[in-house]
């Protein structure tokens, strides 16, 4: 029986709630949240990079896009695609039921650490060329993520 990630991440949530309110008693809000992002973009890049090596394909944006549908099972994310090519990945995503959980759980205050804070730190662990540029996220309110990949071209 499989786990899909939008049920992994609940369940990461939930152990992480604990351990961070343990931590923030110990030795404050401020130096938990620096702990927990530490370990939360360590752990996104190992995944990354462990993810393209499984594929053993192209690292391109294309590929990368494909590979969405992993964090889409459940319904988790509604996704508004504007522009898919190898170098370029533009899109929206206009319901996010990570952002949802993480609230539902009581977890809104490190939801973005332990979500968001994944996203740009998993893609150069794929590839350490690939960046990402985003400006807003539902989990901080706004009413979409607006994901901006580029991936630069090899020269020869």
């Amino acid at each position: 029986m499989s786990t899909t990630i939008l049920e992994q991440r609940a369940i990461e949530a939930a152990f992480a709630k604990r351990v961070f309110e343990a931590m923030a008693a110990e030795i404050g809000v401020e130096a938990a949240r620096r702990i927990l992002a530490k370990a939360v973009i360590e752990a996104a890049r190992q995944a990354g990079a462990d993810l393209a090596g499984r594929t053993g394909g192209p690292t391109d944006l294309r590929a990368f896009a494909e590979l969405l549908t992993l964090w889409q099972q459940d319904d988790a994310l509604a996704i508004d695609w504007l522009r898919v090519e190898p170098a370029h990945l533009d899109f929206n995503v206009t319901r996010c039921r990570y952002a949802e959980t993480y609230r539902a759980l009581g977890v809104s205050e490190i939801g973005g650490l332990l979500s968001c804070n994944r996203d740009g730190e998993f893609c150069t662990g794929y590839d350490p060329r690939m960046r990402l540029e985003r400006t807003q996220t539902i989990m901080d309110g706004a009413s979409h993520c607006d994901f901006r990949y580029s991936l630069p071209e090899e020269r020869s």
